[in-house]
Order: C-alpha cells, then sequence, then structure tokens
C-alpha cells in the first residue's frame, strides 16, 4: 500500500466508477482498475460491491475510506508544512450555511485572487458536525460558532480565532403582535437545522427559557435558509437566524423581526495546524473580521 494506491481508491470511492475516477486522476481504466485489485489483495477484503452501473463500498470499504482520506490529508498536510515554500495545495475549509452565505464570498474571491496555487475545497454543516470532521482530520480548519459552557468541545481541544459577531434575530410571520413571553408566540413549530446546530440550540433555550413561562414548540427540520424563511413567511413556523442572512432574503416576503442575542463566530483549527495556505486564510478572515463592530 501507498499513497499513490489510497489516492486511486479515495477517488473511485468518489465517483464509483472506474472509468470516471481514471478520468480525474489522468490515467487509463485498466491501471485504476489493476491498483484497486492490488489494493484488495494487500488488505485480503473486498472494498466495492461492483455492478454494471457502479461501484459501491462495502461496510469495510467504507471504514478504510475514512482511514485513507484521514493519511491522505496528514501527508499533504507534513509536505507543506516541511516545505513552506508559500501557500499551496489544498485547504479543506468547513462552515456553517449562514457564514458561507454572508460573510465569505468577498474574503474568499480575495484569497483566491492572491493565492492561485491553493486550491479551497468548502464544506458546510452544522457546528458539531464540523468539529467531528475537524478532529478526525476531514477537514483542516472550520467556521463554527460554540456558546460559552458548551460540551463540544474540551480544554484546549481546538484552536479558535473569533473573526465575525452575529446578531441572532427572532423571525415571526408578518403581522405577528411584538411578544412578551414565548406562549404568546403563535406559531407553535420552530423552523431549524437538524441536531448540531448552534443556532438550533440557542433558539431552543431561549424558547424554553424566555420570560416566566415555558411552553413546547415541535422543530420543524429544514435544511436551508430559504426554507426556514419561506416556512416563516408562509406563518406556519418561527425560526431563528443571523441578521446577515436575513438581510440576504427580505425580497422574499414579509416577517416581523425581534433582536434576541450576538453570538461570536470562529474560526477553528487543530492546536499545532500551520500550514502555509491556512496561514494565509486566516490573515484574510482577520482582515474582514467582524468582531467588535
Amino acid at each position: 500500500m501507498d499513497l499513490a494506491a489510497l489516492a486511486v481508491f479515495r477517488a473511485v470511492a468518489r465517483e464509483q466508477s472506474i472509468t470516471r475516477a481514471a478520468e480525474r486522476l489522468g490515467r487509463v481504466p485498466s491501471n485504476v482498475t489493476t491498483r484497486i485489485q492490488q489494493l484488495e489483495a494487500e488488505i485480503g477484503v473486498a472494498l466495492f460491491q461492483r455492478d454494471r452501473k457502479r461501484m459501491t463500498l462495502t461496510a469495510e470499504g467504507q471504514t478504510y475510506l475514512d482511514y485513507a482520506g484521514r493519511i491522505l490529508n496528514l501527508a499533504e498536510e507534513a509536505q507543506q508544512v516541511v516545505n513552506p515554500s508559500g501557500p499551496a495545495g489544498t485547504l479543506r475549509v468547513g462552515s456553517m450555511e449562514s457564514t458561507v452565505a454572508s460573510r465569505l464570498p468577498i474574503p474568499l474571491a480575495r484569497y483566491n485572487k492572491q493565492w492561485p496555487e491553493v486550491v479551497i475545497d468548502l464544506s458546510t454543516a452544522p457546528t458539531r458536525q464540523l468539529i467531528d470532521a475537524l478532529l478526525a482530520r476531514h477537514i483542516d480548519c472550520a467556521l463554527i460558532a460554540v456558546p460559552a459552557g458548551e460540551w463540544w468541545l474540551g480544554p484546549g481541544e481546538l484552536d479558535k480565532l473569533p473573526v465575525f459577531r452575529e446578531e441572532l434575530v427572532l423571525l415571526l410571520p408578518a403581522g405577528h403582535p411584538e411578544i412578551r413571553h414565548a406562549d404568546e408566540i403563535r406559531p407553535r413549530a420552530l423552523a431549524a437545522f437538524a441536531p448540531g446546530c448552534t443556532y438550533r440550540l440557542l433558539a431552543e433555550e431561549w424558547l424554553t427559557g424566555f420570560g416566566s413561562l415555558k411552553a413546547h414548540f415541535a422543530v420543524q427540520e429544514v435544511r436551508s435558509y430559504h426554507a426556514m424563511f419561506a416556512c416563516t413567511a408562509a406563518g406556519s413556523c418561527i425560526s431563528i437566524m443571523p441578521r446577515s442572512v436575513v438581510d440576504l432574503m427580505r425580497h422574499l416576503g414579509a416577517v416581523e423581526e425581534q433582536p434576541l442575542m450576538t453570538v461570536d463566530t470562529y474560526l477553528a483549527s487543530r492546536p499545532g495546524f500551520a500550514t502555509p495556505a491556512f496561514a494565509a486564510f486566516r490573515d484574510t478572515l482577520e482582515a474582514f473580521a467582524h468582531i467588535g463592530d
């Protein structure tokens, strides 16, 4: 087993096709097939289930892919650190959906223009899933929101740099009266992302502890802020999201807004992670930071 074999395996796993993986890697299909067969023979288990249309991972192959990804990412990190000629290679950035939508477009454009040798591999997920991916070395850094005292992170587990400050607002259907207690909210459903989202956690804590009364709200899970906003504008739900995201969607419908709290967004990385590509990314974000504005 070598790094080249792992790269071939990862490409086939992603493409679910020998032909597409070969095109992606710049190899002939027969070479890719041979490398996969050699790898399976070396490990002693089948990594793929084969049919006419696609190759899908076996349970063993899925487990092996997780380790292969970590090894390849760590090898690239090591190469960048020991040969720091300048920002280059791939930087795997994870981010909350809201930060991608409202904060990253301009900094990323600046970064790509200044450091064209770096490929930004950008993915989105809720904070909890981003932390798991970061600790597992599937990504290099992440833009997350972690409430004070949250159990998701142990002391010193990640380095965190505050870069953006978000004002969270409660969105109510248009015409909804101003509220003093949670039981005065008419829609009894909260539109939110899946568990692991910091803003959902804060929303649930705020709703159950708001005022002197406690009220039950069903959670309608959605996959985008557009869906969250639409459910609220339609009158079926309430939602809580950053004002910077609301500003991007006002044209989609009328809602009532009520300020709630501020929450910092952090650039998180593993302690000691210091590739030139990451250092340049951190510097770029600091230039656009909104902490204290």
